[in-house]
């Protein structure tokens, strides 16, 4: 060892230093000001093509038009509302007659019936939208899983006056009999009560069971459901293929599978899809206007006739509306917007945290 020590010592200035008690040689660091002790690391930076600058600029435009449009659209509403908003204050918040003209106008009616028929189109909406999605990205053969997604599309694709038009020419007549089983057996239920009618009366008059929340929200149901499956679609057919073989290597069935690898996995596209519903479904105007029969009191029976929103107020009432009634009306349309805005930016944050909305993990 010693031997080996010194004829390293007559190297020069690059000296290699045995370490008593190993027999591993290890190169010194050499001192000095002009030999620093640790040279920093280098950063690896990957130098930006011309394409690559012009795709970023182009994004970043059209991330800050979209955000100057939607910032000019409820500046607008803003605008177009401040003298209905001036004269009502909060009242316009919790009245729910609607007569602009003599000034006793509020959206307490129709903004309950907006969140009713929204609320009952996602919950049937849901569990259909994740079921076919399921089906058609791990259940149905490839040949068949094309014809599907092309069906899922064009349904998408289908204008909102011809669901309107289905459901109050066809549907309407053939859900009277789960409208009254709904509330001859869960009438005791506020939201399934029905004014005027006993539970097993067998001549109870049907009319009282039409142009309800329920029916525009079935209406409402099979419009938003396509968009919500290929939004839970997409982001179920990228579940790691190495989970998935693992789990059906540690011997799980193809619904342990789904249900231990893709549905957690999507939970974020689940989210994310049942919010553009629900914000689709808050907006909704043709269809719900061909069905309901407008009230404008505080309607919290989703099976009794009689129902209202805020997108079906405007439509009903653009056209005749005087100066100060189109005000209210533009005032409607603003707190619409708002509520809207609120959902999509809690389904935001909530995406952003889930597995599927985050970076991969590959």
């Amino acid at each position: 060892m010693s031997l080996h020590v010194a004829a390293c010592r007559k190297r020069g200035p690059h000296v290699v230093s045995a370490v008593e008690g190993s027999g591993r040689a290890e190169p010194s660091r050499p001192e000095g000001p002009e030999h620093p002790e640790s040279p920093p690391p280098r950063r690896r930076s990957a130098a930006r093509g011309l394409g690559d600058r012009i795709f970023r600029y182009q994004l970043t435009a059209t991330g800050l038009t979209v955000l100057t449009v939607m910032a000019a659209i409820g500046l607008f509403l803003l605008l177009r509302s401040g003298q209905a908003l001036r004269t009502r204050g909060f009242a316009f918040l919790t009245t729910a007659e609607w007569q602009p003209d003599v000034h006793r106008f509020g959206i307490a009616a129709v903004l309950t019936g907006t969140v009713l028929i929204a609320a009952v189109a996602v919950t049937i909406s849901v569990p259909l939208a994740v079921g076919t999605a399921l089906f058609i990205s791990d259940v149905a053969p490839r040949p068949l899983r094309r014809t599907l997604v092309s069906m899922v599309d064009l349904m998408a694709a289908v204008p909102s006056v011809v669901y309107g038009l289905w459901g109050l020419f066809f549907l309407q007549q053939h859900v009277i009999g789960l409208s009254r089983w709904l509330s001859d057996w869960f009438g005791w239920i506020p939201l399934f009560t029905v004014d005027g009618t006993q539970p097993g009366e067998p001549l109870a008059s049907e009319s009282v069971y039409t142009a309800s929340t329920f029916v525009a929200g079935i209406v409402v149901a099979l419009m938003v459901a396509p968009i919500q499956c290929s939004v839970m679609r997409e982001v179920f057919a990228q579940a790691p293929a190495g989970e998935r073989e693992g789990a059906y290597a540690l011997g799980a069935t193809r619904w342990g599978m789904i249900r231990a690898v893709v549905l957690p996995y999507g939970k974020g596209g689940i989210i994310g899809g049942t919010m553009l519903g629900l914000g689709r479904a808050l907006g909704e105007t043709i269809a719900v206007y061909l069905i309901i029969s407008p009230v404008f009191v505080i309607q919290p029976h989703i099976l009794q006739t009689g129902s209202n929103s805020v997108s079906s107020l405007i439509a009903l009432h653009y056209g005749d509306a005087s100066t100060f009634g189109m005000s209210a009306l533009m005032a409607a349309g603003l707190a619409l917007f708002l509520l809207t805005l609120a959902v999509n930016f809690t389904a935001s944050s909530i995406v952003a945290r889930s597995r599927s909305g985050a970076q991969s993990e590959a």
